[in-house]
């Protein structure tokens, strides 16, 4: 398989700071990867390297076959990069501003900004000053900047940040659809985010890569996965609890207020529970076996690694 994107042991320091710490990752096309990290984990650093803001300290990184650095300008022909905030010309019409980028990459202004306004929405707002626009809009400006010469590889840095719920799911109704024919990679610290619209998982924290792996693979690290989740009248829980204790010598029984939580030995445990719990007549309001937990599987690896 052809990678779009190929980073190889990478690492940058900003004086006796190691910001990104011998981190190797490859995308291909139809990958939508979520870049996941605390505060001052390293993200931001990765995606300026990539997109050549800042060269690293060693490693080496090729953009569809070519060396990044070596092959800058044409490299940069295969990349679409909103930055976080999307910054803009707000003095700027949004037709002004689209005309601009077109001019700096030397395109047919007409025929891309046809393409990205109908893409994006933006006939209504054409003529309007940027400043005007709403958060919205203004972050559609930025994506349509990023769009308009049809990259193959998109670097979106907090892409739905500040947005109501609305404006959320139209850009990633977007990006979902862009992800079927780009390589796309969105820093974010929304877990929902990665959950809707990505397919490939990533964790950075102090600057090293702790994971990478599809979501569904992330959330079987949870070390809730595969618990038994019982809910039940919250003054009788901590009696289930002890009870179910007994059975089995369940050891990893835990109550959250009217929940109780079972670490699973095997498969055929809950079938044993439910039984054992049915003939001693608890009323039982949920019942089910715990998938994981994005936001568990995120405290625990960069806790440990704070």
């Amino acid at each position: 398989m052809a990678f779009l994107v190929e980073v190889k042991n990478i690492s940058k320091s900003f004086d006796s700071f190691l910001a990104v710490d011998n981190v190797s990752f490859s995308l291909s096309k139809g990958e939508v990867l979520g870049f996941l990290g605390p505060n001052g984990a390293g993200k931001t650093t990765t995606m300026r390297i990539l997109t050549g803001f800042l060269k690293p300290n060693s490693g080496i990184i090729k953009i569809n076959g070519l060396n990044l650095f070596t092959n800058l300008k044409q490299s940069r022909e295969f990349i679409g990069y909103v930055p976080e905030g999307s910054p803009l010309y707000n003095e700027m019409t949004t037709l002004d501003f689209l005309s601009f980028i077109c001019e700096i990459r030397g395109i047919n202004k007409d025929e891309k900004i046809s393409r990205v306004v109908s893409l994006l929405n933006l006939n209504d707002v054409l003529l309007q000053k940027i400043d005007t626009l709403s958060k919205g809009f203004k972050r559609r400006v930025g994506l349509a900047q990023a769009l308009i010469h049809d990259p193959k590889i998109l670097i979106l840095d907090e892409p739905t940040d500040g947005l109501d719920p609305n404006q959320k799911h139209e850009v990633r109704k977007l990006i979902k659809k862009l992800g079927k024919e780009k390589a796309i990679i969105i820093s974010t610290h929304i877990l929902e985010e990665v959950k809707a619209i990505c397919n490939r998982t990533m964790i950075l924290s102090n600057g090293k890569l702790l994971i990478d792996d599809a979501p569904n693979n992330v959330l079987k690290k949870s070390s809730s996965y595969n618990n038994l989740l019982i809910s039940v009248h919250e003054k009788t829980a901590n009696d289930l609890r002890k009870e179910i204790m007994t059975i089995n010598k369940f050891k990893n029984v835990k109550v959250l207020g009217n929940v109780c939580s079972i670490k699973l030995k095997n498969s055929s445990d809950s079938n044993s529970i439910s039984e054992y719990i049915n003939k001693k007549k608890y009323t039982i309001k949920h019942f089910s076996i715990n998938k994981g937990n994005l936001e568990e599987v995120f405290r625990e690896l960069t806790y440990k690694n704070d």
